[in-house]
């Protein structure tokens, strides 16, 4: 792994982070939604929760995005950590709306990301891909930020076993259906303090924080609009099918907890795998069409998911999906890194994934209210449908695009010049 030996130690850090992060959110992302579940909020008022958190997210993520290029990344980061720490110390001691909303507001704890997605805390990741990027040469970027993106995946999966622990705590301690759901919020607040501890080991950076300016470059401002207006269409179909994927398994066939966290931990360990593949199928046929296929191969497969009779098919269906589905993470963001300037990385990667997280979280209310007035399966056929769209309009519209790296590798390298002596 002559990679690894030879990563910066910033780098290093950072991908412990996205571990510990990825750990911590991928049991969250699991149990959230049921929890809510267990204290009597109804399926669309579960819906209405996780819009506010996508929806606020997204304000906080390009927020933080914009502020990590101008009063430095380490700072921002650390503070999102100390924010989580709040957010789950609220989930602790109280269960009302109004403080539910609180903390899904503060750090999006439950609605955050997804281990086998790689992110693991939405409004961490814009300004890590920032700080990371500076960490890499053009080169090896694909393959730095797969790794980061395998590391989260793979902690993820372990993380989603622990969401069978309030079911391990009902039967074997008689713990009730709420009670036993808390130690899980009392892990992230350990797992936010060594964040603290690992942010505030990374060295200086690189980029040096830059007072505001009134706009972004054209380039990068013309490479982000076409970027945001395909997210918008690719989250909204994802928020649909996706961002209550666990609550859905566990309306249609009753799932326990233990089981759910068996098939996310499988899945998310596909995933893993798949970040590991992502740089090596770019690097043989190019990253847009890595992305394209991979991605659009996964959303053929949603739209199966609804016709699956047994939760063993529907289950492997899932598991399958995340090999395919994920590919594109590491290679969307080391693509758009690639695509704008140094300088405004930060704002870039905060104003795409504003432009994720918006439709992201619109959408659960309208798959919830669909769920219990419609059809459970209708809100995965149309967010499949979305995801596809967007998949073939991605191709299209970037199909003739390639990153630097892969025009340097490209250009025939120049023969070199016999010396003739006089």
């Amino acid at each position: 792994m002559g990679l690894l030996r030879n990563l910066h130690r910033d780098a290093k850090l950072l991908m412990a982070s996205r571990g510990i992060r990825a750990f911590a959110f991928s049991y969250l992302n699991v149990v959230f939604a049921i929890y809510l579940d267990r204290l009597g909020y109804t399926p669309v008022m579960i819906g209405v929760i996780f819009t506010v958190a996508y929806l606020s997210g997204a304000v906080l993520t390009a927020l933080w995005g914009y502020l990590s290029d101008r009063v430095g990344r380490r700072k921002i980061l650390m503070l999102l950590a100390i924010l989580t720490i709040l957010s789950n110390l609220i989930l602790i001691y109280f269960s009302s709306l109004f403080f539910i909303l609180a903390a899904v507001i503060v750090a999006n704890v439950g609605a955050g990301g997804s281990g086998g997605g790689g992110s693991g805390g939405g409004p961490f990741n814009p300004v890590e891909e920032a700080l990371l990027a500076e960490k890499c040469r053009p080169e090896n970027r694909n393959q730095i930020f797969a790794v980061n993106s395998c590391v989260g995946s793979i902690m993820g999966s372990l993380g989603a076993l622990g969401s069978g622990l309030p079911q391990f705590l009902q039967e074997t301690k008689g713990w009730n259906a709420v009670d036993s759901y808390k130690p899980l919020f009392g892990l992230t607040i350990l797992f936010s303090v060594a964040l603290l501890f690992v942010y505030r080991a990374i060295g200086e950076e690189e980029h040096q924080p830059r007072p505001a300016e009134k706009k972004m470059s054209k380039s990068t401002g013309v490479f982000v609009t076409k970027m945001s207006l395909l997210a918008i269409v690719d989250n909204f179909g994802a928020g649909m099918a996706g961002s209550l994927v666990a609550y859905w398994f566990f309306l249609r066939f009753g799932v326990e907890l233990k089981s759910l966290g068996v098939i996310f931990f499988a899945s998310y360990f596909l995933a893993a795998l798949s970040f590991l593949s992502a740089p090596l199928i770019a690097r043989k046929i190019g990253v847009v069409k890595t992305m394209a296929f991979s991605h659009g191969l996964a959303s053929v497969i949603y739209l199966a998911l609804p016709l699956a009779p047994t939760l063993s098919l529907a289950a492997a269906l899932i598991v399958i999906r995340s090999f395919f589905a994920y590919m594109d993470n590491p290679l969307r963001a080391s693509f758009t890194m690639a695509m704008v300037q140094s300088n405004e990385r930060g704002s870039a990667a905060g104003v795409t994934s504003l432009a994720r997280i918006v439709p992201f979280g619109i959408s659960p209310t309208i798959s919830t209210y669909l769920m219990q007035s419609v059809s459970l399966t209708l809100p995965l056929f149309i967010g499949g449908g979305l995801q596809l769209v967007n998949d073939v309009a991605f191709f299209l519209m970037f199909r003739h695009v390639r990153p630097p790296e892969e025009l340097a590798a490209s250009r025939p390298e120049r023969p070199a010049v016999e010396e003739v002596s006089g």
